[in-house]
């Protein structure tokens, strides 16, 4: 049966409940949950999703509703991280019996980790709309930019680029053997130097009172702040930018597919969707700033993914818009371990033997991305099944790693 736990639901001692859609949270996570119950800026109350982990500041995998106010640190540095799916008119039997060779094309077709492209046309022309909100954002905050080396066509050569960490790229089954193409990334670099200007110019705001936040990291901007209309233009940039970025890389993968498979159409059936994000809605009543932060947009009827880890299945549902949830639902798996301690535990021999059947890297590189180093997305889905419904279930057969 689904899981719901609420905390602080009399909202004793001037917080707001906390309903978190989990048994299993980490202690760290719960208290971080509970600070962000504490501020005077939240509306009603906060869910966790059931796949919450600890994040910085706020809580990876938690829908944070607030009051003429937003809190840069609860969305982040990697500013409109997401995913995109499309499923193709191919079937399984129609994928080589090797897919290594089928990876590597993808590989050296989109830039993955630190790497972005060589040329710079076929971006530009990408990114014309994108370009006139990049001259204002580096016109008006250069010293966000100071880390960034030719942070103009820096912007423009990474888009349609993977990154690293969790980000990934993957030719899936469903359970008619259908391909699909489903892939995870957000706004790289500039996302990040966005976020971590914002960050430190809310902290700096704050510092006469900071000491009374029960986190530094959660300081925020109310609404009429010199920098509340700086950061909401910044973030709805960086966000635009990241769904950008994940349409390039998928018209690079689909290119490759063309390149080395039979011919295939692509269906109607395709998704493009935040989970890193700041967004305006109305919930309980109010007109407010929701902040996803781990968190994907379930309302009504809309369709949305839900990726495994490496070796694991994923999802794509349909919302339910189930108002408590702030009509929200888990991004993924969420991590049970961090990366550090993954490293420290496991083994390449593990790596290999938890993605089995899947074509991926399977070096040390990756084994903090192990599977083991994550939640049971079996237990996740059924703990949110008040909050979507489940359309298809994909397996991967590839797996692309920054």
């Amino acid at each position: 049966m689904p899981v719901k736990v609420v905390i602080n639901e009399d909202g004793a001692l001037g917080t707001v409940p906390v309903r978190i859609y989990t048994e299993d949270i980490e202690a760290a996570a719960l208290q971080q949950l509970k600070n962000i119950a504490q501020l005077p800026i939240i509306h009603s109350h906060v869910a966790a999703m059931p796949d919450v982990h600890m994040g910085i500041g706020a809580t990876v995998g938690s829908v944070i509703p607030t009051l003429g106010a937003v809190i840069p640190a609860a969305v982040g540095v990697d500013i409109g991280c997401g995913m995109n799916a499309i499923r193709t008119s191919l079937r399984a039997d129609q994928l080589p019996d090797n897919l290594k060779p089928l990876r590597e094309a993808i590989e050296s077709r989109v830039p993955v980790g630190f790497a972005r492209h060589k040329w710079r046309n076929a971006r530009e022309l990408a990114a014309k709309d994108l370009a006139a909100g990049a001259d204002r954002l580096f016109t008006k905050h250069p010293e966000m930019l100071k880390k960034i080396r030719d942070p103009r066509d820096t912007w423009v050569t990474q888009l349609g680029t993977l990154g690293g960490g969790n980000h990934f790229i993957e030719i899936c089954l469903d359970e008619s053997d259908r391909v699909w193409v489903m892939l995870h990334s957000g706004s790289r670099g500039i996302g990040n130097a966005i976020g971590q200007h914002f960050i430190r110019l809310a902290k700096q705001d704050m510092e006469g009172h900071i000491q009374n936040l029960p986190d530094r990291d959660l300081a925020y901007f109310r609404e009429g702040n010199p920098h509340f209309d700086d950061y909401i233009q910044a973030v709805h940039w960086a966000q635009e930018y990241a769904r950008v970025n994940r349409q390039e890389m998928m018209k690079l993968i689909v290119e490759v597919l063309q390149e080395q498979l039979s011919p295939f159409t692509l269906t109607s059936e395709a998704i493009n969707c935040h989970h890193n994000y700041l967004v305006r809605e109305q919930h309980f009543g109010r007109d407010v700033f929701v902040t996803r932060k781990g968190a994907i947009s379930a309302q009504r009827d809309q369709l949305g993914i839900i990726p495994g880890s490496m070796g694991a299945r994923s999802y794509i549902v349909r919302g339910r818009g189930n108002p408590e949830s702030f009509c929200s639902f888990a991004h993924g798996a969420g991590r049970r371990m961090s990366r550090t301690a993954a490293r420290k535990r496991f083994t390449t021999a593990d790596l290999e033997a938890q993605t089995q059947g899947v074509q991926c890297r399977k070096d040390k590189g990756v084994i903090d991305e192990i599977p083991a180093a994550y939640k049971d997305i079996d237990q996740v889905m059924e703990n949110q099944r008040d909050l979507v419904d489940v359309v298809h279930t994909l397996r991967q057969v590839v797996c692309v790693k920054g």
